[in-house]
């Protein structure tokens, strides 16, 4: 009768870290997709309660509640299930941000054109541009007349750009992506140096935009997009290189929507080529194994 109650004794100790952890393991797996809606809904509150970055929490809402009913009845037609809600607040809650206009309609439509970019504009089962970016972009060229960008800085308030750096920075940290924060930011202040030199203003000025929430969204959310980034870690920081030059070009004409329209043009880009590059693997693989076998039956 000791032998059962000493081997149980024995094997509780390992099993409770193991429940625990798993346990653990439950909870953050809850936890983590609500963390970018919460850190894009405190930069909102800092950048406007700071300096009035929105036009009206009203047009916001109404870009985030587009969005998401967009998602889910999108979601439930095409892949018969009702998506989780956080990727569509997120973009919404970007259109509301970064859309500039004195009307309500862009933002309710800049929403829509967003999520519906994700089930139109699919390549071998993939959305290949961020929804945010493509829709923003495509009001910016389709209704220049009626909407603009955000496009402002923090000003001097260091404290609060402190605050959503170092949370942005564990956030994507956690999904495994600081490095194309880090690759794009490092490219954007050299890149900057040298624009100053080319077009004479002070390094201040060409590097001052990355300050502003416009930037935070980019390179927080846009280029770290899990959905619209390729696979290997060596590709990433390669895009973010390229995004980085090919907006250092577009700042250099004047453009000031540089990032979101750089973005626009070598996100899916690069998606692209990795697909072509999967299929070439596996065409030589499918060829080899078609080889080997008539190999083996000959």
């Amino acid at each position: 009768m000791s032998r059962p109650a000493t081997q149980a004794n024995q094997t509780s100790p390992r099993t409770a870290p193991e429940s625990r952890s798993a346990g653990g393991t439950a909870l953050a797996d809850r936890i983590n997709p609500f963390l970018p809606p919460i850190f894009i809904t405190l930069i909102l509150l800092v950048g406007n309660l700071s300096f009035g970055i929105l036009e009206s929490y009203s047009k916001t809402l109404l870009a985030i509640a587009t969005a998401i009913a967009a998602e889910m009845v999108m979601g439930r037609i095409f892949l018969r299930k009702w998506p989780h809600p956080a990727s569509a607040y997120i973009t919404g809650i970007s259109v509301g941000i970064l859309l500039r206009s004195p009307a309500y309609w862009p933002y309710g439509l800049c929403s829509a054109i967003s999520i519906t970019s994700k089930y139109a504009l699919r390549f071998r089962g993939r959305h290949i541009w961020n929804p945010s970016n493509f829709g923003i972009c495509a009001m910016l060229v389709l209704a220049s007349q009626a909407v603009a960008s955000l496009s402002i800085q923090w000003g001097n308030n260091f404290a609060s750009l402190i605050v959503i750096w170092v949370l942005g920075a564990v956030i994507v940290w956690r999904a495994r992506r600081l490095h194309i924060t880090l690759t794009y930011v490092t490219c954007f202040i050299a890149l900057s140096f040298l624009r100053a030199q080319i077009v004479g203003d002070p390094w201040q000025a060409e590097i001052s935009p990355i300050t502003g929430p416009m930037y935070q969204l980019f390179i927080f959310f846009m280029i770290t997009d899990p959905k619209t980034t390729v696979r290997s870690r060596i590709g990433q920081s390669v895009v973010a290189v390229a995004i980085a030059v090919l907006e250092f070009f577009f700042r250099l004409n004047s453009c000031i929507y540089a990032p979101l329209y750089a973005l626009f043009w070598v996100g899916p880009a690069a998606l692209l080529i990795e697909m072509a590059i999967d299929s070439r693997r596996k065409r030589l693989v499918d060829a080899d194994t078609v080889f080997e076998q008539r190999a083996a039956r000959a």
